[in-house]
């Protein structure tokens, strides 16, 4: 969820941060979600989420989706609502293990990984695909004047619709097979690329 938003839920938002970030410019809208939790007289428990997007997230997505088919993997549909995402697919990400966050599979949407990437803020994402992921810095409201998807990730996505096959480039920057291996996940049969 910190890759394009950052949620907080606005009982426990400090009024100073969202100040701060209103002030900075930072675009936030207000979620009302139904919790499990019951009230008073079996009455389901209403919180409330403060949403805040990330800097350039509109112009980011316009512009990958001019050269780019984009699909959002995402638990928190939403959410999507209040961006302006209505070309765009909506997937929804289920956990795969107990002990991950979510993972995404790209096999639901082809069979062919060598044009296709993930952009996500946790790498577990990409678990499955790893030679496809981009890992990006998670988004905080604390942070108005982030610059990562404008700066760093359109660029190499630009730079990545050009080859033949991204994996290699991705590879070569990022090395997430051995990032999951460092860090003691189980070895899957990555895709052999060569």
């Amino acid at each position: 969820m910190k890759t394009l938003v950052c949620a907080y839920e606005a009982s426990s938002l400090p009024a100073l941060l969202r100040t701060q970030a209103t002030e900075a410019g930072l675009k936030w809208f207000e979620l009302e979600c139904i919790s499990s939790d019951k009230e008073f007289e079996g009455k389901p428990k209403i919180n409330y989420v403060t949403v805040f997007e990330r800097p350039g997230v509109r112009d980011f997505l316009d512009q990958l989706s001019e050269f780019a088919d984009l699909v959002l993997f995402t638990a928190g549909l939403e959410v999507l609502d209040f961006i302006d995402l209505r070309p765009l697919a909506r997937k929804s990400a289920a956990p795969l293990w107990e002990y991950r966050e979510h993972v995404k599979d790209l096999s639901c949407l082809a069979k062919d990984f060598s044009r296709i990437v993930i952009v996500d803020n946790n790498p577990f994402s990409f678990l499955l695909q790893p030679l496809n992921g981009i890992p990006c810095v998670p988004f905080s409201a604390g942070q108005p004047q982030d610059e990562q998807l404008l700066e760093v990730i359109l660029p190499l996505l630009k730079h990545l619709s050009l080859q033949k096959d991204v994996r290699p480039v991705l590879y070569e920057k990022f090395h997430m097979p051995e990032w999951f291996q460092k860090h003691g996940i189980p070895a899957l049969e990555w895709m052999n690329i060569g």
